[in-house]
Formats: C-alpha cells, sequence, structure tokens
C-alpha cells in the first residue's frame, strides 16, 4: 500500500499465518528463533495464559456442581431424601403464581410415638425411610413429597383437582402405612390420617391458606378415628388441633 511520503510504499510479508499456528504446525522449539527474539517470551505468556485459563474453567465447573448440591441439599430431608418444607414452600409460591391446579395433602402418622418410645430412635428412623418409600411409590415423579416436621407429611398433587382421583391417592397411601412393618423382628405398627385442599375450591388461594386448612383437614381426619382421609371444610377451622 502506499507509503505516509511520495515514492514510499508498505509491504507485507506476513507468512500468513499465526506464530502460534506455526510453532504447533511446524514443531517449532526455541531453537528455530534468536535469542533476542522476544517471540519466545510470548509464546510462554500464552501458554500461561491457556493453563490459567483452563484452571479457571475447571475450578468454575467445581464451584457450579458444588452450588448445585448445596442448594439441593438445602431443599432436602437428610433422613429420607424427601423434600423439606423449605422446598414445599418454593414449589407452592410456583404453582400459586403460575394459576396450575393442584391439591395439597397433610399427613401425619399415627401411633409414631409409641414406635419411638417402645422400640427406640432407630426404629423411628427405619419407620420413617419406608413411609417415605410408600409416599414416593403412590405419586407421581412430578409431585412432590415431603417431609415437614417429626412424623408429618406433605404431597402436593399437581395437574389435578379432581376429588375421586385425590381420593383414591390418599386411600392407596392410608392402606400401605396400616401393613406392619418390622425392625429387627419386632413389628411397628402405624396408621396415617389425611387432610387434603384443593386449589380450585377457592378464589385466592395463598399457601398460609393452603397450609393451615390442609392441617385442620388433618386434625378433622384424626378426632374422625384415625387413618382415614378428609377433604377440608370451613367448618373445621374451628375444631381444636389436637389429637
Amino acid at each position: 500500500m502506499p507509503g505516509p511520503d511520495a515514492g514510499q510504499m508498505v509491504v507485507n510479508l506476513s507468512l500468513g499465518i499465526s506464530i502460534i499456528d506455526a510453532v504447533s504446525d511446524h514443531n517449532l522449539t526455541a531453537a528455530d528463533f534468536a535469542a533476542t527474539d522476544l517471540t519466545v517470551e510470548m509464546l510462554y505468556l500464552v501458554e500461561a495464559k491457556s493453563a490459567a485459563m483452563e484452571a479457571s474453567r475447571r475450578l468454575n465447573e467445581r464451584l457450579q456442581v458444588a452450588r448445585v448440591e448445596a442448594e439441593e441439599l438445602a431443599l432436602t430431608d437428610t433422613l429420607t431424601g424427601l423434600k423439606n418444607r423449605r422446598a414445599v414452600d418454593q414449589e407452592l409460591s410456583t404453582v400459586l403464581n403460575l394459576g396450575t391446579p393442584f391439591a395439597l395433602m397433610h399427613i401425619d402418622l399415627d401411633f409414631f410415638k409409641a414406635v419411638n418410645d417402645t422400640l427406640g430412635h432407630a426404629a423411628g428412623d427405619y419407620v420413617l425411610q419406608r413411609v417415605a418409600g410408600i409416599m414416593n411409590n403412590e405419586t407421581r415423579k412430578v409431585d412432590v413429597v415431603a417431609r415437614v416436621g417429626g412424623d408429618e407429611f406433605v404431597i402436593l398433587i399437581k395437574g389435578t383437582e379432581e376429588h375421586a382421583h385425590i381420593e383414591r391417592i390418599a386411600d392407596r397411601i392410608i392402606t400401605k402405612l396400616q401393613s406392619p412393618i418390622f425392625f429387627e423382628n419386632e413389628v411397628c405398627q402405624i396408621s396415617g390420617s389425611i387432610g387434603t385442599v384443593v386449589a380450585g375450591d377457592y378464589s385466592e388461594p395463598t399457601a398460609d391458606v393452603l397450609l393451615g386448612d390442609a392441617d385442620a383437614a388433618l386434625y378433622a381426619a384424626k378426632h374422625s378415628g384415625r387413618g382415614c382421609h378428609l377433604f377440608f371444610s370451613p367448618m373445621m377451622r374451628d375444631m381444636p388441633q389436637t389429637a
């Protein structure tokens, strides 16, 4: 191209290949460069930068995996592997914001305290793990099964508000919970009481109201003789929350 002054020109004598590509393609070493050539130092810097970037990438990957594991652990009940109360709150917030149909079950184990008192906490822990397996087996992967207290569980059933369908799920769970659980040749006999609310029964459902009403329905089920399932009705709010 024309130079800055008349009669001058600038000629590009590049080989058309970057120095990094040339070193790689032609197996060049430091001996191929003059001692005063700064290219070798530049190549060392490039190599150091590449190594640092790779180390940074691997570290970021490990941090990302650790973050996901920590978040999952924060939402999981360590004894049963089910979700915990924090996870229920998040899932409830999501379905309420989306406006999708769902039902909320509150389940309490009957006679669980007797298992702990007579056979010890190891037996109680084993029973809770078996109960968790039953609830997982009787629900779908899309549903949320959580342990929210010592022997209290919540199931968020997504995508349906059909009372008959929900009743069948509750009946299956109650039937399975009534089967004897054996621990070290001892029989652990429990049952389950269930109270359920259906989001579609409310004009403006909120998480607090749904959880409170499911709790009221649960204690109404306990007062009805335990080992049964009841849907919430407003009169249950006036019933005592003990059983």
